[in-house]
């Protein structure tokens, strides 16, 4: 399938009722058809990997070509310059969600821009550093205990921002970084206690939702045997 092939057949699968759904959710609806993740995993494993229709995928605008995109966009080509340039198109947190999990997590300046991106103004660009960060908990297995630990002081720093789609991410990276294993779980749970310190609402909401979750019965218990964490 090209390009128009495969917009053609997004927009056959039009849904307006879950365009209208995923607008309550805070899903960008312009440009939007309404196809499910699991329909655009379908369409993906049809087409496999390929560098350039993801390019054009990209450049067409639509919600759901652009997660298409980053499906079956190769990681090894991923240029810093399309990361930056992908990054500030960003305007919607299920799109920055999914190319950060699905394809920016596995390229090689990942854990750069993860802290890069976390600096940002923008706020889809910043969200993009923490989904980043969590993305990076849960897929890289081989990565050190200390190239999470360089997150916490990102993390902290970005506590204090009010805007919802940022404050929600830096949670995310916490509890998911916690999750890894004992040792990060322990400092997770510290950082949590540092950031439930600050005078300011977002702060208090991320540390108290990441300890209710960290110091559970369920992620103890799993991690004390030893256990691989599985779920976002």
């Amino acid at each position: 399938m090209d390009c128009d092939q495969i917009v053609d057949r997004l927009k056959s699968m039009s849904n307006p009722e879950a365009v209208a759904g995923m607008a309550r959710f805070g899903i960008n609806p312009n440009n939007t058809y309404g196809v499910s993740i699991p329909a655009l995993r379908k369409i993906a494993k049809e087409i496999s990997r390929d560098h350039a229709l993801a390019q054009q995928l990209w450049a067409t605008g639509i919600h759901e070509a652009r997660i298409l995109a980053s499906f079956i966009d190769v990681p090894d080509l991923v240029s810093e310059e399309q990361m930056e340039r992908w990054a500030m198109d960003f305007d919607s947190w299920d799109v920055c969600d999914q190319c950060c999990a699905s394809l920016f997590d596995k390229v090689p300046l990942a854990y750069q821009k993860a802290i890069q991106w976390s600096e940002r103004s923008e706020e889809f660009v910043k969200r993009a550093g923490f989904a980043l960060m969590a993305a990076l908990a849960w897929h890289d297995k081989l990565a050190s205990d200390e190239q999470f630990a360089e997150f916490f002081p990102v993390i902290v720093r970005a506590s204090t921002d009010e805007r919802n789609f940022v404050k929600k991410a830096v949670n995310w990276a916490l509890r998911q970084i916690g999750k890894r294993n004992m040792n990060l779980n322990r400092m997770a749970i510290e950082v949590s206690r540092e950031i439930q310190r600050i005078d300011s609402r977002a702060a208090r909401w991320i540390a108290s939702d990441a300890l209710r979750e960290l110091t559970s019965e369920s992620v103890q218990k799993r991690l004390s045997n030893g256990q691989l964490r599985t779920s976002a």
